[in-house]
């Protein structure tokens, strides 16, 4: 297996050529590190190789990571990825950047009470079952609609934009991410500050070619960094 830097270095080259692909600039497409169940010392590799965004999906494995002496004192932005239940919230908010996976209106009221109550203002992103699939995690494209207005009036949290996990297929993933692009551009009418609604959090190692032609300006990529867990 190639070393960690050069993983890293292709897969920048990969979203580059993606990006002319599409008439996109490069710069709109950041790529977020999936580093679960893979040891601090891969991430130390793969931050010594200039990339600084991690994404982690377990809360647990979260701190411990955060906390490492290895890591803590790096400057990592670390991005929540996985399904987050409501009673995990306190143990995270105030120490990641960006939260991936809000897919209630329950746990997004529970996000604004957490921030309001240690003064914080937290950035976080809806996810989507684009799929349908009822293993998935995420609302209904109806329901994020139906929701929408609720979820822009709590305090303290701000809708960043959507996640989602499409499906296996490339062709179908390809849908699913058309439909994300479609959704958050159906929110920004209904938004107070559409400006805010920016982010497409979409693709894998897998289907990000597929995500950034449709418009994903972020894209979760661990096996093709890191290698199989």
């Amino acid at each position: 297996m190639d070393s960690i830097a050069a993983n890293i270095e292709t897969i920048r080259e990969q979203i580059h050529a993606a990006c002319i692909e599409a008439g996109r600039d490069p710069a709109g497409v950041r790529l977020i590190a999936v580093s679960k169940t893979h040891p601090a010392s891969l991430i130390k590799e793969a931050f010594d190789a200039g990339h600084i965004v991690f994404g982690e999906s377990y809360v647990q494995e979260f701190l411990e990571k955060c906390e490492d002496p290895l890591l803590a004192q790096l400057g990592i932005e670390w991005h929540f990825i996985g399904h987050l239940q409501s009673n995990k919230i306190r143990s995270i908010i105030g120490k990641v950047s960006l939260i991936h996976g809000i897919d209630k209106l329950s746990t997004a009221e529970e996000l604004s009470k957490r921030a309001l109550r240690n003064n914080l203002q937290v950035d976080y992103l809806l996810e989507v079952n684009t799929s349908g699939e009822a293993s998935k995690y995420g609302m209904s494209p109806e329901e994020l609609l139906s929701l929408a207005e609720s979820l822009f009036t709590l305090p303290n949290i701000t809708l960043r934009g959507l996640m989602t996990i499409a499906s296996p297929d490339r062709v179908l993933a390809q849908q699913e991410f058309r439909l994300l692009r479609t959704l958050l551009d159906a929110l920004k009418p209904i938004s107070p500050d559409p400006s805010k609604l920016t982010e497409l959090s979409m693709g894998m190692s897998g289907d990000f070619r597929e995500a950034i032609h449709e418009g994903a300006t972020m894209i979760r990529v661990g096996t093709a960094i890191f290698g199989w867990r």
